[in-house]
């Protein structure tokens, strides 16, 4: 087979595909999808990582805090 004749038979196929009932499929899919995932409670990712960032920065804080309760803690438990 020459290889220029597969190149030209696939465009040609490709044109087809774009014009014909496979695009209006591919189209009704993408808006059916679409409205389906805009009724989900769903976040993007970029709102997903700057959570994971602010939860991240508020576990250490957490940690931090709870080391210095633990130290205020164990001067005051301590006998005079």
């Amino acid at each position: 087979m020459n290889p220029k004749l597969m190149e030209e038979l696939g465009e040609k196929l490709r044109v087809l595909m774009a014009q014909g009932p496979a695009a209006d499929l591919d189209r009704n899919l993408r808006a059916l999808l679409g409205a389906w995932f805009a009724r989900l409670d769903l976040v993007s990712r970029e709102e997903f990582d700057i959570q994971r960032e602010v939860l991240a920065r508020t576990r250490a804080r957490v940690a931090e805090l709870e080391r210095q309760v633990a130290a205020l803690e164990a001067t005051v438990d301590r006998p005079r």
